[in-house]
């Protein structure tokens, strides 16, 4: 959540509610929303539909109607390599990025295809369950270095894939 607003984003945490979920767990998320004054809702689409999604669309909208004082991480020029260094380090908390030799080869070839491939923004490919590609460090951890494995263009969509750790993607992306 800090982060975000490090960069001007407004912010709304949707909370995914299951039966599952216990009061305590819920009321954690709720109660730390709270504390840092963020907008939330819960999202129960899965169990009522688009009814279950209201509120939150609701807060979402609202947020976009408030000023935005959004601004880039990277400038679009910036290397492939780079952007996703300052992405791990500035948004993640990484100490550094490990590039694996086909991510190294992947990158070079893109790089080497058109120029405006360079200037695509990157979409990074992590585990759910932590700023890291490692999902046994959940959260934010410290004292890591993210390891990219796989690099791919997603030419129509206008944006580079970075594949870390052993994650694996849905068919869309």
């Amino acid at each position: 959540i800090d982060n975000m607003r490090l960069y001007g984003v407004p912010v709304v945490v949707a909370i995914n509610h299951f039966d599952t979920d216990t009061d305590a767990e819920v009321a954690f998320v709720s109660n730390y929303c709270d504390k840092k004054g963020v907008p939330h809702a819960f999202s129960e689409v899965f169990a009522k539909g688009s009814e279950g999604g209201i509120e939150l669309a609701e807060k979402v909208v609202a947020a976009c109607d408030k000023k935005s004082e959004f601004k880039l991480l990277y400038p679009d020029e910036m290397s492939i390599c780079d952007k996703i260094s300052t992405i791990a380090k500035n948004i993640y908390g990484a100490d550094g990025v490990v590039f694996e030799p086909a991510a190294k080869k992947a990158i070079a070839e893109i790089e080497k295809l058109d120029e405006k491939y360079k200037r695509f923004p990157v979409c990074m490919a992590k585990t759910q369950y932590s700023f890291s590609d490692d999902q046994t460090k959940l959260g934010r951890p410290t004292g890591f270095e993210i390891t990219v494995r796989d690099v791919k263009l997603s030419a129509g969509a206008g944006f580079i894939v970075v594949l870390t750790g052993n994650i694996l993607t849905m068919p869309g992306l």
